[in-house]
């Protein structure tokens, strides 16, 4: 079989995800009411906050195509998604790491399923781990990290493969609250310049207001323009104190 060479380049933009008059639900359970239509723009980050049941990671895992609709078009740039793709990238809360695989070859496992050569598999590792901070760690096992070092080698193995979209569910829900505000700056920093759409799930309204371009509240199906995204600094904005309170009331 042959081998395929990633580019030397990340991709220039992220992909658009579509979902039109989608149903959410499992084939065998309770459908979840209402549908949602929405649409995500290239490159953007939008957040989805809400209380558990309400959809969240439902609405993820069908744009990842691991759950398909029960009614409605879900598509990534017009073509309809009908499973997995290597150019969505997803990333739990749980670290879902293989404790028997090192740092690196935990980075390296997506790009050896898809037979890239094992000398771009190592540069594209140790070029990732050396962004999130981990370069020293590579050949530790995951039992020898702590929470936030092994969310850190998650993201690099979801964006080691230069996805075009990234869906993330709740990645530091489970960490404290000064290590999930640095893995909260780590994102950004990292996502700047790759060009990837994210879609990011999360129960705390202050990380969806920082980190967003725009809020999805999936009760209301409302999607809300955050007024200045990923600025700490305008915690206490107006702007910013007045969309968090209509968030809050809607939950």
């Amino acid at each position: 079989m042959s081998t395929v060479t990633l580019p030397t380049a990340p991709p220039a933009t992220g992909a658009v995800l579509t979902l039109q008059d989608v149903r959410l639900g499992h084939a065998d359970g309770v459908a979840l009411p209402g549908t949602v239509t929405l649409r995500v723009a290239p490159g953007e980050l939008l957040t989805v906050v809400g209380p558990s049941g309400c959809g969240k990671s439902t609405l993820l895992r069908t744009l990842a195509g691991l759950l398909p609709p029960l009614d409605g078009q879900v598509a990534q740039d017009d073509e309809s998604i009908g499973g997995p793709a290597a150019d969505r990238a997803l990333v739990f809360q749980e670290d879902a790491l293989l404790p028997w695989r090192t740092v690196r070859a935990n980075v390296e496992l997506p790009l050896a399923i898809r037979r890239i050569p094992r000398a771009e598999r190592r540069r594209s590792s140790g070029d990732w781990l050396d962004r999130v901070g981990l370069a020293e760690h590579a050949h530790k096992l995951p039992r020898q990290l702590s929470g936030g070092q092994r969310q850190r080698v998650q993201l690099a193995r979801a964006l080691a493969g230069r996805p075009r979209a990234v869906l993330m569910d709740e990645p530091f829900g489970a960490l404290d609250a000064h290590t999930r505000a640095g893995m909260q700056d780590l994102l950004v920093d990292i996502l700047r310049g790759t060009g990837a759409t994210v879609v990011f799930v999360t129960h705390d309204v202050d990380e969806a207001l920082h980190l967003g371009d725009r809020v999805f509240l999936p009760g209301t199906g409302e999607v809300l323009d955050v007024p200045h995204p990923r600025d700490r600094d305008a915690r206490h904005d107006p702007g910013t104190t007045e969309l968090r309170r209509r968030i809050l009331e809607s939950l």
